[in-house]
């Protein structure tokens, strides 16, 4: 994959990933908004109520005083009677209709000083009800001539017309306005219609309330309500005939969020999960391809090493074989000697870089049989010594032992043991610009003996000092050629170390040399 496909595919994938985010928020966000209209649209609709049932309320108290006054008064002080009549006569039916409407007039000396307090004012209270008859008759012959015989009747009697009652109820408005409001309704019972409403509605929720005069606050309250709540919601209460008041009934919800919230919190926690899963996939997808694509880098570095350094020997032994070719040097049998075993270590040369790599690969597939028995691991360490110890002499440095280790023994392979101490005590000879100085320890930690191997070369920095057991990976140095190696000699070690158990950790500061650690289980 090209570096701007990736760069491409990486860009749309984080796109897709926030404008799923995107939406997952803005519906959210519209949800809530919608249940908070909602609210709002019931709890107008639960003000209103309340407003008019405490009105009507009112109205049929001040009948039920009038009622009250007018029993009280006794026998009628002055009736009057006015009835009308109209009859009409239907020749085709032979039925004759009569109307009547009647009028009666009581007055039972009532004083209009029951609307206020005004005791030079003598005009007084009447009732009136209305009689209205429907009679039907039909025009027959019987043996003793024309009779009406009776068909139907209809009677209503008593009530307003809608025009007297909306005067009358005008009358006991005008009357009420001068009443205090806490005389006229009471906290327990707008707390009650309140809740009432609210329940009949669904609504589980804690209220405040008050009423307030032309912005101000009265005694009717709750002991909580907050004039400044934003949450509040407000309707006029007790209106005259023209729509106007004076009053005000405000409630506020202090956990409405919280209520809001709790009615879509289930659908928001899936989305939030699913959103989370989704997140979690994208980043372990992009991980998994940004690490894919440094897998794909070092190992084109690693055929490119292994190539070079393929090359070398094959070109040594193509030489040694043109040389060989030449009958003079067949003459002499030191050079054919010579050029033989020049064959035999490149070939050998070869062999072992093939076998570093196959042995790493039966290591990932767990198909390395290694047998363990019981070694001294300071038999171990000077073995390894003896093999690199020439290659350091010939750069005019030394390695160096200091095996303070009063217990040695372990569990473990001599052969891949000897190879991760050869392992690392070459890095420590290949990676020293100056001449090499490399130092071996041991000791005891607990149950366990720890190798301690230190150089003076050129160190690593933190980041490369975090990847240097990796498989593959080589620290670049410009030229990835200048040191030989194909970056599976730390990993080699790593695998070997934990199959017996153990582990290996380095610490390292550039220019400043490298200590690798080598902690073994003790038998």
């Amino acid at each position: 994959m090209s570096r701007r496909l990736f760069i491409l595919l990486v860009i749309l994938m984080s796109l897709s990933l926030m404008g799923i985010i995107f939406v997952q928020g803005y519906w959210i966000k519209t949800a809530v908004e919608d249940k908070e209209e909602q609210f709002s649209t019931s709890i107008s609709q639960v003000l209103n109520s309340v407003s008019d049932k405490l009105e009507g309320r009112e109205i049929r108290d001040y009948f039920n005083r009038f009622l009250m006054l007018r029993d009280s008064v006794g026998e009628l002080k002055e009736s009057n009677l006015r009835e009308f009549f109209f009859v009409e006569k239907d020749r085709n039916s032979n039925e004759t209709f009569i109307y009547s409407h009647g009028i009666l007039e009581e007055d039972y000396g009532i004083s209009s000083t029951f609307f206020d307090n005004n005791n030079t004012d003598t005009t007084t209270i009447k009732n009136y009800t209305s009689k209205r008859t429907t009679q039907i008759f039909k025009e027959e012959y019987g043996i003793d001539g024309k009779v009406y015989s009776p068909v139907e009747r209809i009677e209503k009697i008593g009530g307003f017309s809608a025009l007297e009652k909306a005067q009358f109820e005008d009358v006991f408005k005008e009357a009420a306005q001068r009443v205090p409001i806490h005389k006229r309704v009471t906290s327990q019972e707008i707390e009650l219609l309140i809740q009432q409403e609210l329940n009949d509605r669904g609504i589980n929720l804690n209220f405040e309330y008050g009423i307030y005069s032309k912005g101000l606050a009265t005694r009717v309250r709750s002991s909580n309500f907050k004039e400044l709540d934003i949450s509040r919601y407000k309707t006029p209460l007790f209106t005259d005939n023209d729509g106007n008041s004076n009053y005000d009934l405000l409630v506020s919800f202090p956990e409405k969020k919280k209520f809001l919230i709790s009615s879509i919190i289930e659908m928001a926690i899936l989305s939030v999960v699913f959103t989370l899963i989704i997140l979690v996939a994208y980043s372990s997808a992009l991980y998994q391809l940004i690490k894919q694509k440094q897998i794909s880098e070092i190992k084109t570095d690693f055929i490119n090493n292994m190539t070079h350094e393929f090359k070398t020997p094959i070109a040594t032994i193509n030489l040694a074989l043109d040389s060989l070719k030449n009958p003079k040097a067949f003459q002499d049998s030191d050079l054919v000697k010579r050029y033989l075993q020049m064959i035999r270590d490149e070939n050998k040369r070869m062999h072992a870089q093939v076998e570093n790599v196959l042995r790493i690969s039966k290591l990932e597939k767990n198909q390395l049989d290694i047998s363990k028995d019981k070694v001294d691991i300071h038999d171990i360490i000077e073995e390894a010594i003896a093999h690199v110890e020439l290659m350091v002499e010939n750069r005019g440095g030394y390695i160096k032992t200091h095996l303070d280790a009063s217990r040695s023994e372990i569990l473990g392979n001599d052969f891949h043991l000897t190879n991760i101490l050869v392992n690392i005590m070459d890095n420590a000879n290949k990676y020293s610009p100056e001449t090499p100085e490399i130092n071996v320890y041991t000791e005891i930690v607990k149950n366990s003996i720890i190798i301690k191997i230190t150089d003076n070369g050129a160190g690593m920095s933190k980041a490369v000092l975090k990847r240097i057991f990796e498989k593959f990976y080589r620290e670049s140095t410009g030229n990835i050629h200048n040191i030989k190696g194909h970056g599976l000699g730390l990993a080699y070690v790593k695998s070997i170390v934990e199959d017996h158990q153990g582990e290996v950790y380095a610490e390292s500061e550039k220019d400043k040399g490298s200590t690798f650690f080598v902690k073994l289980p003790l038998i």
